[in-house]
């Protein structure tokens, strides 16, 4: 089987802390953000992943810091853990910002052998006993960005941190989670005075799976209502809608239709996001508040 081990998520756009640490402070004030996302809903040991994050300037604003707890259910394997993320940028023209970031972090990776259905023998010991393990991560990341346009590329996890942590059978894994190259990109065009439109993409590279791409557009109302789509190639089509309820606060939802032959379940996917901004809103916040 060829798979994505990374968590997904479709709002990524609205934060990329979760995909690249050079994010860590863009947006030039403390910000919280949670998402919440319930995958292939109907299907038994579907994915569902949790994840809040702080994130802002320090030093002068010269640094970005990050922190990010996460939770992540798939099957019978979990991962729980923390991350913290440092960025540091550098003006490469009038507007123009380049961002380097490093994550490390602890992940606690579980997997509860006792509960997988169908196995052939309860006496193998590949399935006799649970699997839980503290084990590194390490990611990293490039981001640059002006007012109206972006674009990064990071690797969220450097280490092999998953499947390969369990000794009793990885010896029959080849290639087992290959590193995942995250690419991404994006622009804010103004229509007119009131509409804007943010297309943008994500390309997904990992060793042995095909290449996979979202591709996204936006529009923005009034810099308050936002309704958008996303095409996941070969996987799923979604709906975006985005509220600023107020100055601090930005509401998200997203919905997955999928299209590839997991449509045979029916499933369907549903992705929350919450962030609110602490602090005034001054020129630091206006600088990146469409991304």
């Amino acid at each position: 089987m060829n798979a994505q081990t990374e968590p997904m998520y479709s709002q990524y756009m609205y934060n990329q802390l979760v995909i690249n640490p050079a994010y860590a402070g863009n947006r030039e004030v403390l910000t919280l953000n949670s998402y919440y996302r319930k995958q292939w809903m109907g299907i038994d040991g579907a994915p569902q992943t949790t994840s809040v994050s702080l994130d802002g300037r320090a030093i002068g604003n010269r640094f970005g810091f990050g922190v990010q707890l996460f939770d992540d259910h798939l099957g019978v394997e979990k991962a729980t853990g923390v991350n913290t993320m440092l960025s540091t940028s550098v003006n490469l023209t009038e507007g123009g910002v380049l961002s380097g970031g490093l994550m490390v972090g602890m992940m606690n990776y579980r997997s509860d052998m006792t509960q997988v259905t169908n196995r052939f023998s309860a006496s193998d010991p590949v399935f006799s006993n649970n699997f839980s393990k503290w084990i590194p991560v390490l990611g990293m990341g490039l981001f640059y960005n002006t007012n109206k346009f972006y674009t990064g590329i990071s690797i969220p996890n450097l280490l092999h941190s998953r499947a390969t942590s369990l000794e009793v059978i990885k010896s029959g894994f080849q290639k087992i989670n290959d590193i995942h190259v995250f690419a991404t990109a994006g622009y804010v065009l103004d229509l007119n005075e009131d509409v804007k439109l943010k297309p943008s993409m994500m390309m997904k590279f990992v060793s042995g799976a095909p290449m996979a791409l979202d591709l996204n557009t936006n529009i923005l109302l009034k810099e308050y209502l936002g309704v958008g789509v996303s095409y996941r190639i070969g996987d799923a089509v979604v709906g975006m809608l985005e509220c600023q309820l107020t100055p601090s606060i930005k509401l998200g939802y997203a919905y997955d239709q999928t299209i590839s032959s997991v449509s045979a379940f029916k499933p369907k996917s549903h992705e929350i996001m919450l962030r609110f901004d602490f602090g005034n809103g001054g020129d630091g916040f206006k600088l990146n508040r469409f991304f």
